[in-house]
């Protein structure tokens, strides 16, 4: 689902993608469920497309939401806008250990923190996530593979009417040949 949540530059919250076009993307905010265009001018990140730095290798924000909700046990985070840095930090660092502590922000943290509460609020999921997207692609290439034999079984009838179709002016021509003579 989180490939469908969008956070747009310069807008504040989250915002869920309802339609696609050439020059904009038309999302309805998660806030209050106004839609508005997003014109490709402007920047504008899927939430499955942003990870979190860590000491090792970057971690997907599905899986920081998922260890913040069995922290929480499934509720909405109770620090504010008007923590300090410090307990910030401390709470991070019970989620995700290995952050990495010279790219990880305080304001990132306050930012991830408001967009999981966001997530909890609309009762979006955003675990499926991966068993979602594996879904769909067993389900493309399931359809790739009934479209190429269907495409298969076309070319073959094609091609079985099109000889029938040659036998039979063939036929024609001698019968007509035939008849001349």
């Amino acid at each position: 689902m989180l490939t469908k949540i969008l956070s747009v530059s310069g807008k504040p919250g989250l915002y869920k993608l309802i339609s696609t076009s050439k020059n904009m993307n038309i999302v309805e905010s998660l806030a209050d469920g106004k839609r508005i265009p997003i014109y490709l001018s402007e920047k504008a990140v899927a939430l499955s497309d942003v990870s979190i730095y860590t000491e090792e290798e970057d971690v997907p924000l599905r899986k920081v939401f998922a260890k913040i909700k069995e922290k929480e046990g499934g509720k909405k985070v109770a620090i504010d806008k008007l923590t300090q840095n410090k307990d910030l930090f401390a709470y991070f660092a019970e989620i995700l250990p290995t952050y990495d502590r010279n790219r990880v922000y305080a304001s990132d943290i306050k930012k991830l923190i408001g967009w999981y509460n966001i997530l909890i609020e609309n009762n979006i999921d955003f675990e499926a996530e991966n068993n979602a997207s594996e879904s769909t692609e067993m389900q493309e290439e399931k359809s790739s593979t009934l479209t190429n034999e269907a495409r298969n079984e076309v070319n073959a009838k094609h091609s079985e009417s099109s000889s029938k179709k040659a036998d039979s002016k063939s036929k024609k021509v001698e019968t007509q040949t035939r008849s001349k003579h």
